[in-house]
């Protein structure tokens, strides 16, 4: 099932996407994802896809990001495979959705796409074991981790680099059946396929992740754990379309605007 946020009257929706139509649902995010039977859902009307604004699916209290997790990235970079996870965070208020615009910083001249499988919380995690992790997921997302990469060599930590507004696009949708261990992950920058991988590669599951992280901190309702890109890296310009996808998920798509 494919949960998606939209707006249409200047109302905040959510619904069930299928195809080209969005099925709209009486409940929250929060309430959808923390459900147990999907079935249960009110169905109100339906909406064309191109006919409504597509939010963020949801806004977490925060994207705990993953860094060098796919082994071909770690080979890319002739860099040796870590030995446990290296995490930072984005903040809520960088969140966008699909087709929203990121914004080019001013202080910064390369800024770069890193497409990235999404894991979305249910309930609350603390201290779960990884063979528990998949009563805390309520499905997973498509992330653009954006990155001024000039401001993340000169800063050394990466707080800045990676924390604009508009630099943690999300979406189209959550998607909460699906397997995550092989998912065909990918990026075009315009029509140049750039990025392109699958999530077999990770060097650290998504199940694996809830347990490292949730024993560090802990995750609440709604929050993203992202979770490390393939190789392919590059930079993006004022003007450049950018579409990042994940097999079963869908494309999220953003366009590079000036600031």
């Amino acid at each position: 099932m494919k949960l998606i946020s939209f707006k249409t009257d200047n109302t905040d929706k959510v619904g069930v996407l299928n195809g080209n139509k969005i099925v709209e649902i009486k409940s929250s995010m929060e309430e959808a994802i923390k459900s147990s039977d999907n079935d249960d859902f009110e169905i109100l009307c339906s909406h064309n896809f191109e006919d409504v604004i597509i939010n963020s699916p949801i806004l977490p209290s925060k994207i705990v990001c993953v860094g060098l997790n796919y082994t071909d990235h770690a080979k890319e970079l002739d860099m040796e495979l870590p030995d446990e996870p290296v995490i930072f965070i984005k903040p809520s208020t960088a969140v966008i959705g699909h087709k929203n615009n990121i914004i080019y910083p001013k202080c910064s001249t390369h800024v770069d796409y890193e497409v990235e499988l999404g894991i979305v919380i249910s309930n609350e995690a603390y201290q779960v074991k990884s063979e528990d992790a998949l009563e805390h997921i309520a499905g997973y997302t498509v992330i653009n981790d954006v990155t001024a990469r000039d401001l993340q060599e000169k800063d050394v930590q990466w707080t800045r680099a990676k924390s604009f507004d508009t630099f943690a696009p999300i979406g189209p949708c959550i998607e909460t059946e699906l397997d995550p261990m092989h998912q065909n992950i990918s990026l075009w920058l315009n029509s140049d396929l750039k990025q392109n991988s699958n999530t077999k590669n990770m060097i650290f599951n998504v199940f694996e992740l809830v347990e490292f992280i949730s024993h560090i901190m802990t995750l609440k309702t709604g929050d993203i754990i992202s979770t490390g890109t393939p190789p392919g890296v590059g930079s993006m310009d004022i003007g450049d379309v950018v579409k990042a996808e994940v097999e079963d998920i869908g494309v999220l798509e953003n366009l590079m605007k000036d600031s």
